[in-house]
C-alpha cells in the first residue's frame, strides 16, 4: 500500500471493520465486451465482497456474541450485504478506491477466492 494512501486511511473506532471494495474490470469475465461505466459503478456500490483492511478495538471483543472469537481478520476477503455500512471514496494517484466501514457482525462469510462472486 502507498504512503499517500495509508496517510488518507481512516482508522476504524469501536467494533467497526475497515473493508475495501475490489475494483470491477472494464470488460466482462473471459469477454472482450466493455462494462458500460453505469453499470460498474452501480456494481461496486452494491458490491458484496471486500477484503478486510483494519479492525477497530472493540472488534470481536464481545464474549457473548462472539464465543468462538473473531470471524475475519485483516487480509481476509470477506461476504457482506449488499449495501451495508457507511461507503466512501478516497482519491489516490491511480484513481479513487471504494471503502466502507461496516460493523462486525455484519460479516456474513470469510471467501479464499472472491474471483466469480456476484450479487445474485
Amino acid at each position: 500500500m502507498s504512503e499517500e494512501k495509508e496517510l488518507k486511511m481512516p482508522e476504524p473506532t469501536g467494533y467497526h471493520i475497515l473493508i475495501a471494495i475490489p475494483k470491477l474490470k472494464d470488460n466482462f469475465e473471459n469477454s472482450v465486451l466493455v462494462r458500460p461505466e453505469n453499470y460498474t459503478k452501480r456494481e461496486e456500490m452494491a458490491s458484496i465482497v471486500g477484503l478486510v483492511q483494519k479492525l477497530g478495538p472493540l472488534a470481536y471483543k464481545d464474549t457473548e456474541k462472539f464465543p468462538n472469537g473473531p470471524w475475519c481478520k485483516e487480509g481476509d476477503f470477506i461476504m457482506m450485504r449488499s449495501y451495508s455500512g457507511t461507503r466512501f471514496k478516497i482519491a489516490t494517484k491511480d484513481g479513487e478506491q471504494e471503502f466502507r466501514l461496516i460493523n462486525d457482525d455484519t460479516v456474513e462469510a470469510v471467501v479464499a477466492d472472491p474471483r466469480g462472486i456476484t450479487r445474485a
